[in-house]
């Protein structure tokens, strides 16, 4: 027996992936002046499981969720387009702590009693893999991390996690809470008549402030700072070439 289910598909505007990051002149934080933003792959990923079941009768309703400024209504609407029924906005501009996310996205769980969850395992800025596992936590709902494929049913979801040199399958009650992972899905591309649509769709907005969550923050950002250039690589003929230039360098004597 197929149980219909609520999913809630939280999501974050990140740097896109193929922009190379530029870090401000005097290292306080990361240059976003006239940088490309787009949705945080993985969450992307989450997004089109999501759809996914709602196309194969399993999820009654797609809900998508971001916590930022205006300008994350940018991905929340590219979501709508790709299939998600309702876009919430849980506005502040201020640096925020993967617990204090997942505290915001508990009460959203509260609100919305959804019987699924799914997120990305980590967005790639700051690549924490926490905010799932802690929301699971504050929700008292069980959990998988790191999974590439679900399924659904009675009841109950089998996730197929991936752990070191392999997969494990896990049985949960639902509700529960998913992270995926990018190798879950191949997200499809939004069609015209589907992005007109998303433009016009009403976005709800709900002010973090209002939901009882402490929001001073206890991380603070020290100093940012490029990686090291890596150094130039040169080839050599042969074996003996390679000694040399170990010797030279002092790796071996």
């Amino acid at each position: 027996m197929v149980i219909i289910v609520k999913i809630l598909v939280p999501i974050k505007r990140v740097i896109d992936y193929n922009v190379t990051v530029r870090v401000k002149a005097d290292h306080s934080d990361v240059d976003l002046s006239n940088t490309k933003m787009a949705i945080n792959p993985l969450c992307e990923v989450a997004v089109e499981e999501a759809v996914r079941l709602k196309e194969k009768g399993i999820a009654s309703e797609v809900v998508v969720v971001s916590i930022g400024d205006n300008s994350c209504h940018e991905q929340l609407r590219e979501m709508l387009a790709l299939g998600a029924d309702r876009a919430i906005h849980i506005d502040h501009d201020k640096l925020l702590d993967s617990l204090q996310i997942a505290k915001l996205l508990q009460k959203l769980v509260e609100q919305e009693q959804p019987g699924l969850v799914l997120l990305g395992r980590q967005s790639i800025d700051s690549d924490n893999s926490q905010t799932g596992q802690m929301l699971s936590a504050l929700c008292d709902l069980p959990q998988a991390a790191y999974v590439s494929k679900i399924e659904v049913d009675s009841g109950k979801v089998l996730a197929t996690q991936t752990i070191d040199g392999g997969t494990q399958q896990v049985l949960l009650d639902l509700p529960a809470v998913i992270s995926v992972e990018l190798t879950m899905n191949e997200p499809r591309f939004a069609s015209l008549p589907n992005i007109m649509k998303a433009r016009k769709t009403e976005i709800e907005i709900q002010q973090a402030l209002d939901f009882g969550v402490d929001l001073n923050s206890n991380l603070e950002i020290i100093e940012v700072s490029p990686p090291e250039q890596r150094p130039q690589v040169a080839m050599v003929k042969d074996v003996a070439e390679l000694l040399d230039k170990l010797n030279q360098a002092g790796v071996i004597e």
